[in-house]
């Protein structure tokens, strides 16, 4: 759950980096000397290290192995990193995680669960707490607004409200608003806090984070819509990762922070402030959901558009989704999910 989004490294640089360490080893399932784990950029990068440094630590003690974080500039970095095999596993958002999953023939082993108990997240609309902004504002489209998009490959920043809200209207944001700036969920929820944006995308976790390390920046900002409940974030591995290194991954994410005592409580301490309750198995259907959304907003662009031949397309890519995730259901017992 993300949020998501300055850096320690460029993306270039990070590359250039990662490439040099994974010269020595470049033959297919061969045992990594050093694991290089993606991190998606939520916010800042020193956040992120701070955040992220014990649990790698714990990674890196429980596989064997030396673990080396990478913090890409955006989405688009990560996923070409893995593609490269610079990187060779990663927390992904669902939709970065998804064209991981296509074009860097990376595969899905788990899945983030909330420490609140609610399975999922959302995406959100903010406006300055002091502005009298609704939303009915912001879908005029007069243009006198300034927008805070997410990174084109991040689900709550951009995909989700794009599907749920700008695309059922027939709104296009670059043509909506005054100006349209794209950053992460932090530089946005700042931006709109000191009235440098109208509004911006975020989602509930960023928020609950913010407002659990205090920062008071949450006052300063209200939300006026939020989307469905959206999908947990993936743990994403390259498919042809050595199966022994793949094992001892699995089992540290999927222990981590389990079971009673000081041990299991320290972990669970570290997760929950990057407001992760721990990890469980999952599998490419987990993105089952992110297929439908990109589909519903072809869809519904193609219906804008008035193109009977693409409205007919589109259409027929979201029935078989549509018909995919409930033979899924189906077979799990659960009742058909409805559809927003």
């Amino acid at each position: 759950m993300i949020a998501r989004r300055q850096l320690l490294l460029s993306a270039g640089a990070a590359l250039t980096l990662a490439a040099c360490e994974k010269k020595a080893d470049t033959s297919p399932g061969a045992p990594p000397k050093v694991l290089n784990f993606s991190i998606l950029a939520t916010e800042n990068a020193t956040s992120l290290e701070t955040f992220w440094k014990p649990i790698l630590a714990d990674m890196e003690k429980s596989i064997g192995i030396p673990v080396k974080p990478f913090y890409g500039s955006n989405y688009t970095a990560l996923i070409e990193a893995l593609r490269f095999k610079q990187t060779d596993a990663g927390w992904f958002s669902n939709q970065s995680g998804l064209e991981a999953v296509r074009r860097a023939d990376g595969e899905v082993f788990a899945r983030t669960f909330d420490p609140s108990g609610e399975d999922g997240y959302r995406s959100v609309l903010i406006v300055p707490a002091k502005s009298t902004t609704t939303l009915e504002d912001v879908l005029k489209c007069d243009k006198r607004l300034t927008m805070g998009m997410g990174d084109a490959k991040s689900t709550s920043g951009t995909l989700a409200p794009m599907t749920y809200l700008f695309a059922p209207k027939g709104i296009r944001p670059e043509t909506c608003f005054k100006q349209v700036r794209n950053g992460n969920h932090q530089s946005n929820l700042y931006a709109v806090a000191n009235g440098v944006l109208d509004v911006a995308t975020n989602n509930s976790t960023s928020l609950r984070l913010q407002r659990e390390r205090d920062t008071g920046v949450t006052e300063k900002v209200r939300v006026i819509w939020e989307s469905p409940r959206l999908p947990e974030d993936p743990i994403i591995w390259r498919k042809d990762l050595d199966p022994a290194v793949k094992e001892k991954l699995r089992q540290f994410f999927l222990t981590y922070g389990q079971g009673e005592g000081a041990e299991a409580q320290r972990q669970r301490d570290l997760v929950a402030k990057l407001s992760i309750g721990g990890f469980k198995p999952a599998d490419d259907t987990h993105l089952l959901p992110v297929r439908e959304m990109e589909a519903t907003e072809a869809y519904l662009e193609a219906r804008n558009s008035g193109d009977k031949a693409k409205i007919a397309e589109t259409e027929q890519a979201l029935a078989a989704i549509r018909a995919e995730r409930e033979a899924l259901a189906a077979k799990a017992g659960q009742p058909p999910a409805v559809v927003p």
